[in-house]
C-alpha cells in the first residue's frame, strides 16, 4: 500500500503492515564546526528503521555547495533542560509517556540564535561602518542594507549590533526604523532583532489588542525543541516583564489554551529518542479511542500526544494509524476538530510528516488568494532564511509542489526594496 503525505504529496513508502517509515533527520545544527550555509559535517546518525531516502529536493540535505565552514569558536549553548515532570507516571493532561526512557536521551541544543550570547571570531567592523554610511546624511542606501543584513547568521547579526553601538553610540534598530518604511522596515527590523527576539515580539503582537493572530502563534511555538521553547519563554519574560504563559492564558479559548500550555511545558521527546513499535501502537490506539472510537472527542489526549512526541515518532504514528484503520490521521483531525485547535494539530502533524513541504505550503499560504499577507510572508521568509540548509530544502519542496521557483513567486507578489529584501533573504542576487 502506497502512502501519500498531506495535500497528496508523496511521502515515505507504505511498506508492510507493522513497518514504520524511516526517521527524518534535520540538517546538522549550526555549531562550532559550521558556518552560515555550510553543509553538514557528516551523515545523520544511524536509525533503527534505516536512513531517510533523498526526497528529490536536490542534493542530500538540500544545501548547495558553498565556501568552507567558518570557525566561530563557540561552545554549544548551556545546560540542557531537565527531564519533563511526571505526574503519577503520566505527563500532564493525560497522555501516557513514551516508553523506553526518553528522559535520558541527549537533549537537542538550542537552534543558533536561541542560546546565550556568544563571542565569535569574526570582524563586524566593516559591516557596521557600511550600515552607518548607508543611513547617514541625505537619503538611504537600501541596497547596502539588504546586502549586509540578509546574508548574516544570528551570531553575526549580534556582533554587528554591538559593534555598531560601540562605534557610533547609536542603536542599529532605531536607526533602521527612522530611515525606512513599510514592509521593508518590518523585514530589516526582524533581521536586526535576530530569530529569538523577533519571535517574542511576534508573540506579543499576536496577542496584543482585539483578536489573536493564530497563525503567528503556530509558527513561533509549535513543533519547536524544548531548548528553543525555554529560550522563548525566558526572553519573553525579560522583554515584557511578564510570563508568556500568562498572556497565552488570557488570549486563547479554554481547550486551545490548554493545548498551548502543553506546548509551553517543553515536555517534547528529544530528537534522539527512538521510535519504539510498542509505544507507536499504544499511541495509535489512544488516538483512535480519543476520536473515532467514542462519542465525542477527547481533545486533550490528541493534543498531548502530538505535543510530546518527536517528529520521527509522530511520523511513525501517522503511518501506523493509516495502516491500521485505513484512514489518514489528517482526515480524522479535520473531521473531529475545528478552528484554531484543528489548525494547530494539523501544523504539528504536517511538520512531522514532511517539514520542508509543510514550510513550502506555509509560504504559499502567505501569498495565495486575494492580496498577499505581507506580515506572514516577511516572518516566514526570514524564519527559514536563518538556516540555509533548511531554506534550500524548502525551495526544492516548493518547486516540486508548485512547479515554479519560490523566488519567482515571491518576486511576483512583492515590489521595490521590500521585494529585493525578501529575495536577498532567499539567497537570490539582488
Amino acid at each position: 500500500m502506497s502512502y501519500n503525505g498531506y495535500n497528496g504529496q508523496p511521502g515515505y513508502p507504505g511498506g508492510q503492515f507493522g513497518q514504520y517509515p524511516p526517521p527524518q533527520y534535520p540538517p546538522a545544527p549550526y555549531g562550532a564546526n559550521q558556518g552560515y550555509g555550510a553543509p553538514p559535517s557528516g551523515p545523520p546518525p544511524a536509525a533503527p528503521y534505516g536512513a531517510l531516502p533523498n526526497q528529490g529536493y536536490g542534493p542530500p540535505y538540500g544545501a548547495p555547495p558553498g565556501p568552507p565552514p567558518q570557525q566561530h569558536g563557540y561552545n554549544q549553548y548551556g545546560p540542557p533542560p531537565g527531564p519533563p515532570p511526571q505526574q503519577n507516571g503520566y505527563n500532564q493532561y493525560g497522555a501516557p509517556p513514551p516508553q523506553g526512557g526518553w528522559q535520558n536521551s541527549p537533549p537537542n541544543p538550542p537552534t543558533l540564535g536561541y542560546g546565550p550570547p556568544q563571542l565569535i571570531n569574526w570582524d563586524a567592523d566593516p559591516d557596521s561602518r557600511a550600515l552607518r554610511s548607508a543611513m547617514k546624511g541625505f537619503g538611504t542606501d537600501e541596497k547596502t542594507l539588504i546586502r549586509v543584513l540578509s546574508t548574516k547568521d544570528p551570531l553575526q547579526i549580534e556582533a554587528i549590533k554591538s559593534t555598531y553601538f560601540r562605534n557610533f553610540s547609536r542603536t542599529l534598530e532605531k536607526d533602521i526604523i527612522s530611515e525606512t518604511r513599510g514592509y521593508f522596515e518590518t523585514g530589516l527590523v526582524a533581521l536586526v532583532r535576530g530569530p529569538l527576539l523577533h519571535d517574542v515580539h511576534l508573540l506579543n503582537s499576536a496577542m496584543d489588542g482585539p483578536g489573536t493572530k493564530e497563525k503567528i502563534l503556530n509558527d513561533v511555538l509549535l513543533s519547536r525543541s524544548n531548548a528553543d521553547i525555554h529560550a522563548i519563554k525566558s526572553m519573553y519574560q525579560q522583554t515584557f516583564h511578564r510570563p508568556l504563559e500568562g498572556d497565552v492564558k488570557g488570549d486563547l479559548s479554554m481547550k486551545t489554551e490548554r493545548h498551548f500550555l502543553i506546548v509551553l511545558g517543553a515536555n517534547r521527546a528529544e530528537d534522539s529518542s527512538p521510535v519504539i513499535a510498542q509505544q507507536v501502537d499504544s499511541d495509535v490506539m489512544e488516538l483512535y479511542r480519543a476520536t473515532e472510537g467514542k462519542v465525542g472527542t477527547d481533545e486533550m489526549m490528541v493534543c498531548s500526544i502530538l505535543s510530546t512526541r518527536n517528529d520521527n515518532q509522530i511520523r511513525a504514528i501517522n503511518h501506523a494509524y493509516e495502516q491500521k484503520f485505513r484512514r489518514r490521521l489528517e482526515d480524522v483531525i479535520k473531521k473531529e476538530f475545528s478552528g484554531h485547535m484543528e489548525q494547530a494539530l494539523l501544523y504539528q502533524l504536517r511538520n512531522a510528516v514532511d517539514k520542508y513541504m509543510h514550510a513550502a505550503t506555509l509560504l504559499e499560504d502567505a501569498m495565495a488568494g486575494l492580496g498577499t499577507k505581507d506580515d506572514l510572508l516577511v516572518s516566514r521568509v526570514i524564519r527559514y532564511h536563518w538556516d540555509r540548509q533548511t531554506l534550500a530544502n524548502v525551495k526544492g519542496a516548493y518547486q516540486q509542489s508548485y512547479r515554479k521557483s519560490l523566488a519567482s513567486r515571491v518576486k511576483g507578489e512583492t515590489s521595490g526594496d521590500y521585494g529585493r529584501l525578501m529575495l536577498g533573504c532567499l539567497g537570490e542576487p539582488v
